[in-house]
């Protein structure tokens, strides 16, 4: 039997999952990495939960990592994790990824590893005049698209055209891409029941906005990031930054952020089954479980 080598620590957004991690980091000698699209951007805290008392004197890496603004990508993603997760086993500790972006989530434990791909200035001269449409229609004859990330933009699109255009004249670097499942790794997922969800996202959701966080995207813009970069980050920067240009009332913003942030997190949930059916066990824990007997849980089912 193998030795699990990864604890993951997952579920829906305000399902209490920052905390489940530390409690388990603490038991077992652990160190976490964070699986969250937007807390690796520096003052972007408020909006994107960010609450770094949280993690007490347990090391977590992945926060902070780059500028607000910058469109941080899953190859970037996966090569950072793969050297905090190295040194962090190096060290004799164990590593515990958690956060709610299926995205990053599922590709780690896909073991899925992307090779540097370098820009070719000759294919994007011939696509620069070509619209989003086109160059995704071109990307979708070239690849599957699991996600729309690769077509947000028409810089996104031709990167990933770039790519696609590089394996097929390099196949060892295709190969190398090629995943290589984890099967040693443990996933828990944090279950909290529907009614329970949305009734913290609302409660979250109003204290953020006491504690700031319409403020905390104001100082981004004054910063002098351009709206549409803040916009691009979805949710909370995403109608905040819209009313702040004046596109929505504070009521507007407010009741639009909440209905968001709820289809948000059934997309979440969403995914978290489609991870399952697509062999990638999830074991559920109840969030609602003390968090002596919710860490007891993970360390039985620990290998």
């Amino acid at each position: 039997m193998e030795k699990t080598s990864l604890i993951v620590i997952t579920g829906p957004t305000a399902s209490g999952k920052t905390r489940r991690a530390v409690d388990v980091a603490r038991a077992v000698g652990g160190e976490i990495i964070s699986a969250d699209s937007r807390q690796v951007y520096r003052g972007m805290d408020i909006g994107t939960g960010k609450d770094i008392r949280e993690y007490g004197d347990i090391p977590a890496h992945m926060l902070d990592i780059c500028p607000a603004g910058y469109k941080y990508n899953l190859f970037e993603y996966l090569r950072d994790y793969a050297e905090v997760r190295d040194d962090i086993v190096a060290r004799g500790r164990m590593p515990i990824l958690c956060g709610g972006t299926g995205l990053y989530v599922e590709s780690v434990l896909k073991g899925i590893s992307l090779p540097e791909v370098p820009a070719n200035p000759e294919l994007r001269q011939s696509l620069e005049k070509k619209s989003l449409d086109e160059l995704t229609a071109m990307l979708a004859s070239m690849k599957t698209l699991h996600n729309v990330t690769d077509v947000d933009t028409v810089k996104r699109a031709v990167r990933a055209i770039e790519i696609q255009r590089y394996y097929h004249e390099h196949p060892e670097a295709a190969a190398q891409a090629a995943p290589t499942p984890l099967t040693d790794a443990l996933v828990i997922g944090v279950e909290v029941d529907r009614d329970t969800r949305r009734r913290r996202i609302t409660e979250r959701l109003h204290a953020r906005l006491d504690e700031g966080m319409v403020a905390e995207v104001q100082r981004l813009l004054d910063s002098g990031i351009a709206p549409e970069d803040l916009i691009y980050y979805g949710l909370e920067y995403k109608f905040i930054t819209r009313h702040l240009i004046g596109e929505l009332t504070l009521d507007e913003m407010t009741s639009q952020l909440e209905i968001a942030i709820h289809q948000f997190a059934k997309r979440q949930m969403t995914w978290f089954r489609g991870m399952e059916k697509r062999g990638f066990p999830i074991h559920w824990l109840p969030g609602d479980l003390p968090a002596d007997e919710f860490v007891n849980r993970v360390i039985s089912l620990i290998k």
